[in-house]
């Protein structure tokens, strides 16, 4: 995987649901920057206001469960985050997140010892917590679902 970025990280707990990620009053516009300003509000109040490009969202089981909303990996990627890691992730928030391009973590040890705050690098497959000096080796991803990840999500590799 080419991806390459260093962030801040935004912790949350279990069961994130993709209401909550995204909340549908805010679907009738899906332009980037409406689904930016509005990503996590109903959990995290500063969250469009705080995110940067190259961020990073940690949390704990069942990350994205509820409706099947495309716009909720959306929002996340809209809002500049690289990359999420969980515990577990819902089914349908999973392929979505792949077919949107963003990049997911499924990996109890990272989201238990990662904490808000910390700042975070990746590169050739090493994510560092710089705040704590931990280093994680990620598991090689399937090669098809990195090339969709990395040309930017589903559509876009088929239009590639």
């Amino acid at each position: 995987m080419k991806l390459k970025f260093k962030g801040k990280v935004f912790k949350y707990e279990d069961n994130v649901n993709t209401d909550v990620i995204i909340p549908a009053r805010y679907l009738n516009d899906s332009s980037e920057e409406n689904l930016k300003l509005h990503c996590m509000e109903d959990i995290d109040k500063d969250f469009g206001s705080s995110v940067k490009n190259g961020d990073v969202v940690v949390a704990g089981f069942n990350f994205g469960c509820g409706s099947s909303r495309e716009h909720a990996p959306l929002a996340l990627k809209a809002s500049g985050v690289k990359m999420v890691i969980a515990k577990s992730f819902a089914r349908i928030f999973f392929r979505n997140a792949i077919n949107t391009g963003l990049y997911i973590v499924e990996n109890a040890e990272m989201a238990d010892e990662i904490s808000n705050g910390d700042t975070l690098s990746f590169d050739k497959g090493i994510l560092k917590d710089l705040t704590t000096g931990r280093e994680y080796k990620l598991p090689e991803m399937d090669p098809f679902i990195s090339s969709i990840i990395e040309k930017g999500g589903l559509m876009e590799a088929i239009r590639k």
